[in-house]
């Protein structure tokens, strides 16, 4: 009885093994490269996987019968293919997923993105990295400090610790308040005031993008008007192809706090999207007598679109987009004396315990797209953006004789003034205007117009794309500040003297431009050449009121202007050996305007590159080398900077950049199926950046220059490493950053350790568990070895990083 109930089972398996089959396939991107991490799973069933580094997936043991396959991954279109599943067969199957970079049809080649993401970054004749959407999520990041520091070339000196008000340059192009880069939300200038005053005190919220773009060498002339360094476009989240959306709850250290959410969908004439990022902290610095010393921002942003059938003769869409960002921050620019960091890195004294930013932004923005024909299309986008932020803070302090003493000179030597180091740090004050504290209200507005025709076509074997632009613009910057007058009282601060608005500074500075560009791409077999001619023309001015006509009575102010009149060339070559070997070299001439003050002349430089990239299975590099040859660098009198404030930019003369930037990536357990992925990334860059001729100035970190002094805060060497283990179900990931020691004011030689950042290693780790379909346990840790370290020196006083935060919420996505 027993063998033949054996008998009886034994054939049950045996059936039910020869009636399953399986599902062998790849996913491929639209270029044919294979997609890596990609979800596979069978609808209403639970049969799934992930595409391994070869873009292969393997299904075991299913059922026979007829199944809906589902394609999908963060930042690409989902797709659905019916298949059949055959007993004791296997089933093959190739799928292309196609990018959604943006929001238009998939024949849109400009538009919201510069590189056309994963897929259109390989064809760009230069240094040009995208971001994707899973990257940004691996960590969950809301400091675009720590989004951009595994892209090679970006300098960033931290400033708040949250990532608020970044300070990025690239290729050594300077890093005070992002005034030398060209920032961008879906291919809009998104600056306050780009052309006006470009030193930016708002950056559009990383934490809600879809993904983030970088542009370097000649690629990046089609975005000025700031093209030596470069261009980095945030794409905002875009419409999706069908009703989905979003909703992310994370909590941590130190108070913070963060809700993303939206929701949208697409239908066949029309699609919208709705979301909000909201994010906050209580500080982890430490005030004197208590106090809060975090944040609260909350950024709301909708979009809607209508357009004709995607088969229509002549397609056309018309989508608008409307954002609203408000943000409060306790933050100040009193950091601390040496003795005291090196005693209490996070301590903040009571004398900064009024300082206040209180920021709100509008933007509003309508783009029509028109496909004529599969050669012909333009894009049209017209923008407004207001900005208004008053940052109250500390200004100077005055001793008993009623003298101003400045922060900056006395937080160097502080035992120069005991009285005031005690005021400073609470003690009753003598004189009842000790302290002096500034309202730096400014408002701001932005506005323009631009279009883009695209022709593309070929003749022979020859390939033609011809892109032609034009944009008309306005910004402008109005300053009405004041200062308010407080004594100390037992560590309180008490108002004494109640500042008058206008009475500090009140000018009004604007700029209008007109910039168009021609850029030609032809490509012959291997061959791709991309020659550009850029032309801006700029009227820059100003209107100095005074302070004593708050009222802007006088009809005839203090009134300056400066032109800038320029045509900036640009080409890029690039030739294909193979599918896994191309070299690309490039040349083009930098520019950034030089405001309204009348003895500035333009930055201006010559700009070189060379590179190559490397791909095969699962490897990828790339290595490039670059040259900037300044014939005159801008400097910018920022009090960021330490500097006084005036925003005027003034001659440095000429100075040299250059240096070398390198990108790997490998997956160092990639086989036929492996359903794991162990990917190693490393990156690194080399810059030197010093001037090539003596002068004096009253920049602070800069001071007297002499020929050959390096300029501040480069670092010469910077280091990423990451390591992620993935599958279907797990993400952990840990990464490392290298920062090398930097000169905090221009010098060569010896290190000062006064004006010195020591070297130091951050790193960070994130881990992603899908507890369901849709459904996520997110957790991180920043600054996992809780290192102290230098973040500034400017402006007045040194300024301590991030220290060790945890993170842990949860990622719903429908």
């Amino acid at each position: 009885m027993k063998k033949w109930m054996i008998l009886v089972g034994l054939t049950a398996v045996v059936s039910n093994v020869f009636s399953q089959g399986k599902l062998i396939g790849k996913v491929f991107q639209e270029d044919s490269s294979a997609l890596v991490g990609a979800s596979v799973y069978l609808e209403n069933t639970k049969f799934g996987t992930a595409s391994n580094s070869l873009g292969k997936f393997r299904l075991y043991e299913i059922p026979a019968g007829t199944y809906t396959a589902v394609f999908s991954n963060v930042g690409y279109k989902t797709t659905r293919k019916e298949i059949v599943i055959k007993n004791g067969e296997e089933t093959h199957i190739a799928v292309v997923v196609k990018e959604a970079v943006t929001d238009l049809p998939d024949f849109v080649v400009n538009g919201a993105s510069l590189t056309g993401g994963n897929v259109g970054v390989k064809d760009l004749p230069g240094s040009a990295y995208y971001i994707s959407p899973k990257e940004l999520q691996r960590f969950n990041y809301t400091d675009v400090n720590r989004t951009l520091r595994g892209i090679p070339g970006v300098n960033i000196q931290e400033e708040d610790g949250f990532g608020l008000r970044p300070n990025i340059g690239l290729r050594g192009s300077g890093v005070e308040r992002n005034s030398k880069i060209t920032v961008m939300e879906d291919g809009v200038l998104m600056s306050p005031a780009p052309y006006a005053a470009p030193a930016a005190y708002y950056f559009p919220t990383i934490g809600r993008m879809q993904a983030v773009e970088v542009m370097k060498g000649s690629s990046q002339i089609k975005y000025g008007p700031y093209t030596t360094g470069g261009a980095i476009n945030m794409i905002s989240t875009q419409i999706p192809n069908e009703f989905s959306g979003r909703v992310n709850l994370m909590t941590g250290s130190y108070g913070i706090k963060t809700l993303h959410a939206n929701v949208g969908a697409s239908y066949k004439n029309f699609g919208y999207l709705v979301e909000t990022f909201q994010y906050g902290a209580d500080g982890f610095k430490q005030l004197d007598n208590g106090g809060d010393t975090g944040f609260d921002k909350k950024d709301f942003m909708a979009k809607f679109r209508v357009n004709t059938n995607e088969s229509a003769k002549v397609y056309q869409s018309l989508t608008f987009k409307l954002a609203q960002t408000n943000e409060i921050s306790n933050e100040t620019y009193l950091g601390l004396t040496q003795g005291d960091f090196d005693a209490s890195p996070l301590r903040r004294y009571a004398a900064s315990q009024k300082d206040q930013i209180i920021t709100s932004q509008q933007v509003a923005t309508a783009t029509h797209y028109v496909r004529f024909s599969e050669k012909i299309d333009v894009q049209t986008t017209a923008y407004y953006t207001g900005f208004s932020r008053n940052w109250y803070k500390l200004q100077n302090f005055r001793d008993t004789s009623n003298q101003s003493i400045g922060l900056g000179g006395f937080l160097q030597n502080p035992e120069s003034n005991p009285y005031i180091y005690g005021v400073m740090t609470g003690s009753t004050s003598i004189n009842t205007n000790a302290l002096n504290v500034r309202a730096n209200n400014r408002n701001y507005y932005s506005q323009g117009v631009q279009s883009v025709l695209g022709v593309n076509f070929k003749t022979a074997e020859i390939h033609h794309r011809i892109d032609v632009g034009v944009r008309y613009h306005f910004d402008e910057m109005d300053r009405f500040q004041w200062d308010d007058q407080y004594k100390m009282v037992d560590g309180v601060m008490m108002l004494t003297k109640a500042g008058i608005a206008g009475t500090q500074d009140n000018r009004i500075e604007d700029a209008q431009a007109v910039a168009s560009f021609v850029q030609y791409q032809l490509k012959y077999k291997k061959l791709t050449a991309t020659p550009g001619l850029r032309y801006e023309n700029i009227l820059m001015r100003s209107a100095n009121y005074g302070t004593n006509d708050v009222g802007r009575s006088n009809p005839n102010p203090n009134y300056r202007s400066n032109r800038a009149e320029v045509f900036i060339p640009g080409l890029g070559v690039d030739y294909k050996f193979n599918e896994s070997v191309s070299t690309f070299v490039g040349v083009h001439k930098g520019f950034s305007p030089q405001g309204s003050a009348p003895d500035a002349m333009p930055e201006e430089s010559v700009n070189y590159e060379i590179g190559t990239s490397y791909s095969s299975k699962a490897f990828v590099g790339k290595l490039v080398l670059f040259y900037n040859d300044y014939s005159n660098l801008l400097g910018t009198d920022l009090q960021a900077g330490g500097g006084g404030g005036t925003t005027d930019l003034f001659n440095g003369g000429a100075a040299q950049s250059h240096g070398a930037e390198l990108l790997v990536s490998y997956d160092l357990i990639a086989k036929e199926y492996n359903k794991y992925r162990l990917p190693l990334t490393l990156s690194y860059t080399y810059t030197d950046a010093f001037f090539k001729s003596s002068f004096a100035s009253t920049f602070g970190d800069w001071g007297t220059v002499e020929e050959g002094d390096r300029l501040p805060y480069m670092a010469q060497n910077q280091l990423f490493a990451m390591l992620a283990l993935e599958s279907n179900k797990l993400s952990i990931s840990t990464s490392a950053r290298y920062m090398d020691k930097v000169r905090t004011q221009a010098g060569q030689g010896d290190f000062n350790p006064s004006e010195t950042i020591d070297s130091y290693v951050i790193i960070d780790a994130s881990a992603s568990y899908n507890i369901q379909k849709g459904v996520a346990l997110f957790g991180s840790v920043t600054n996992l070895t809780n290192e102290t370290y230098i973040a500034a020196r400017r402006p007045y006083g040194l300024r301590p990083g991030m220290p060790r935060a945890f993170i842990a919420g949860i990622k719903a996505n429908f």
